[in-house]
């Protein structure tokens, strides 16, 4: 296996005229990959083109090493793929259908029944392996689409916004078992979605889109280190009167509601409390600000230079 999972060197893609996709270049090792950016960045465009479904228009990619556009069928056979859209056969019994797609995978018959009957446990599917697909319910729909994806036990699973159209307890359930397929062993995982924060506490790496451009790439780690240099002040009072105080004190706040922001001059937090005493207003919490990747998103959203369009 090549130390490098993916390799995207000048890529750009092109539908009738139209960039999907300009100019990207990453390389990111194994592990979990969180490919994100809002509706229309390209990320299924770039899926589609790393299991080698469509051509780049111009550049190279290559998944273990194996080059997309000459290597297909090498990268897909070792790939498990969990698509945004309904990929299920409704008459067909949820372990008729993910043995089926094990049979498909290249799995003989026994092999993939008793994969399937394991997979379907393992996604909170058990007791209902044996109802027709067109009974479940959209959550169970989704883990359906995760089994049949996980089956041939694949090294890396590429995963197209598997919280979509869930409620907030069947999201936080399903970022619990991908978690759990993450920790199962020597599996990465590509995690599409333009939900920010379902990719903290799961994602490892990160690629960054907007409008088919690349934002960032890279170890998440790195790219949320330290904190965006300022300082959280939250507040009860006058919202008004205490960011005058503060701008009285040499400060320059951000206040948003009973929030304010502020950047300290050598460190002191001084200013900031004879402002609340000169206001009455009550400091109920003061401490560094940290980077989420929806801050470490909208930073880089501001600070980015496309060209204009022709």
């Amino acid at each position: 296996m090549a130390a490098s999972l993916l390799d995207v060197d000048q890529v750009s893609k092109s539908f009738g005229g139209q960039d999907a996709l300009v100019g990207l270049s990453a390389q990111l090792a194994p592990g979990t990959i969180a490919l994100v950016g809002p509706n229309g960045a390209g990320k299924t465009t770039l899926l589609r083109l790393l299991l080698g479904m469509i051509p780049p228009t111009t550049g190279t990619l290559r998944v273990f090493g194996y080059d997309s556009r000459l290597q297909p069928l090498s990268i897909r056979e070792r790939v498990g793929y969990m698509p945004e859209h309904d990929c299920l056969i409704p008459t067909m019994t949820a372990i008729g259908f993910v043995s089926f797609m094990a049979r498909l995978s290249g799995l003989p018959k026994e092999v993939a029944i008793g994969r399937a009957h394991d997979v379907l446990q393992f996604v909170g599917l058990r007791e209902e392996r044996y109802r027709k697909l067109k009974e479940f319910s959209v959550g169970m729909r989704q883990r359906v689409k995760l089994a049949q994806a996980l089956v041939h036990d694949p090294p890396l699973c590429f995963l197209d916004e598997p919280t979509a159209g869930l409620d907030p307890q069947g999201r936080d359930e399903m970022l619990a078992l991908l978690r759990a397929v993450r920790n199962l062993g020597n599996r990465s995982l590509i995690l599409s979605t333009h939900l920010l924060p379902d990719v903290e506490g799961l994602c490892d790496q990160i690629l960054m889109l907007d409008g088919g451009r690349l934002l960032a790439a890279g170890p998440l780690a790195t790219l949320l280190a330290g904190s965006d240099g300022t300082t959280v002040v939250r507040f009860r009072g006058d919202a008004d009167r205490f960011g005058a105080a503060l701008r009285d004190h040499g400060l320059a706040p951000k206040i948003v509601g009973n929030e304010a922001r502020v950047e300290f001059r050598d460190g002191g937090s001084r200013e900031v409390f004879q402002a609340a005493f000169d206001t009455q207003t009550e400091i109920r919490y003061l401490g560094r600000s940290v980077r989420t990747v929806e801050d470490l998103f909208l930073s880089l959203l501001d600070s980015a230079a496309y060209p204009e369009a022709p």
